[in-house]
């Protein structure tokens, strides 16, 4: 018998039905007179998910990462310098990135497991008296180790120095399934991705800027090069409901589909369940005797828990494990966290239901690797909190 295979990874996400169906149909033309009718109010709409006061979204045929490359190439040159940390695999990559293309980054290497140091990047602007900073870079939520900081943090610490860089936010694995909120929080740049709160598969780069941002790229002399993920090439077409060059117009029918599913549920619902479905698997965590590699409380993410395994137990058999005996993919643990964690990614399209059943493999490949846990420990603790808290989560839905 052939089985869907039970997906758990912080992205790709499960698809729902209606998007995956928006997205079978035969292909269609991109430069008929009635794409616009799609487009743009897709555009209007993903600015409602950022909650934005002013600019525009970008969508580009990419994963996330082109539209990180977009949002510097477009708004910075070659020799700027600018604020990062690094504390995870995609925040790291981030900094090689920008290294990469030619900014001068001032770091703060942090402990993995933690956050974007609010105080050593208050203390560094401060102190930045002639505004050498350029943009300052902070990883909403940092994938590979269940971390997410604190961005209105960042804006205050901005603030109070009076300091006019821009601020860039890595938001793939929180845009739409944690609180953005790029107007109230003045963020330039946010980059997401289609694969992860937008619950379709990889291939859409999205990226969120600013007014200040798009004033910035007005000035052309000494930026950097650029053409696939020019701001000026979708501009121009983006405000007749068109693009530059191919789209990846299937994907953005399901888009459509899933912003569709996003509004019908309420996105502060939409972020109430993700915060309610995360405590479960928190309480499971707890309950088996084992860590999350988020350091603290205030760390902790609602869209992927990473989590310590037992010293006696090699991570990578429990993901063995789990795939190979009970058809479940859990993340891996990545860069310096390969064989010591396993992540859930409990974010898009989920419910109890379906966090019980990743709770359940994982207890089982966990025991089968050497694990001394109880079954049923985790599944139960995750149940018991779930059923104290069904009646507000339903109030709250209804």
């Amino acid at each position: 018998m052939t089985v869907t295979p039970h997906l758990f990874i912080p992205g790709p996400t499960n698809i729902p039905d209606k998007v995956r169906m928006a997205m079978n149909l035969p292909m269609e033309d991109m430069r008929c007179p009635e794409f616009p009718k799609l487009t743009l109010p897709i555009f209007e709409d993903l600015k409602k998910v950022f909650k934005m006061k002013d600019g525009r979204v970008f969508v580009f045929p990419s994963s996330g990462t082109g539209a990180w490359e977009s949002a510097i190439e477009n708004t910075l040159a070659v020799g700027d310098k600018v604020l990062m940390s690094r504390f995870g695999q995609f925040s790291l990559l981030w900094v090689d990135m920008a290294e990469r293309m030619g900014l001068k980054v001032e770091l703060c290497d942090e402990e993995w497991g933690t956050g974007v140091p609010l105080e050593k990047y208050a203390d560094i602007l401060a102190k930045d008296k002639n505004h050498e900073i350029k943009a300052v870079f902070a990883t909403h939520n940092e994938t590979a180790t269940g971390v997410t900081s604190d961005i209105a943090g960042v804006r205050k610490a901005l603030d109070a120095a009076k300091h006019p860089a821009l601020l860039m936010v890595d938001g793939v694995s929180s845009v739409g399934s944690l609180d953005m909120r790029m107007g109230e929080w003045g963020v330039d740049c946010c980059i997401s991705g289609s694969q992860k709160g937008f619950m379709l598969p990889t291939g859409l780069g999205i990226l969120a800027v600013s007014q200040k941002a798009l004033d910035i790229n007005k000035s052309l002399n000494g930026r950097m090069n650029r053409c696939f993920f020019s701001w000026e090439d979708m501009i121009k077409t983006n405000d007749l409901g068109f693009f530059p060059y191919t789209p990846a117009t299937q994907l953005i029918r399901g888009l459509r589909a899933s912003l569709d599913l996003i509004f019908e549920e309420g996105l502060e619902n939409v972020l109430a369940r993700h915060h309610r479905l995360a405590e479960g698997v928190r309480a499971a965590v707890n309950a088996w005797g084992m860590k999350l590699v988020a350091k603290e409380p205030k760390w902790h993410s609602d869209t992927v828990s990473a989590i310590y395994v037992p010293e006696n137990v090699d991570a990578v058999n429990v993901l063995k494990t789990a795939y190979y005996r009970y058809n479940t993919s859990f993340g891996t643990g990545l860069n310096k966290l390969n064989g010591r964690v396993f992540r859930i990614g409990h974010l898009g399209s989920l419910d109890e239901g379906m966090v019980g059943s990743a709770l359940f493999a994982a207890e089982m490949a966990l025991k089968d690797c050497g694990a001394n846990i109880k079954f049923g420990s985790g599944t139960g603790a995750a149940a018991e909190y779930f059923s104290k808290t069904a009646t507000t989560a339903a109030t709250a839905t209804s």
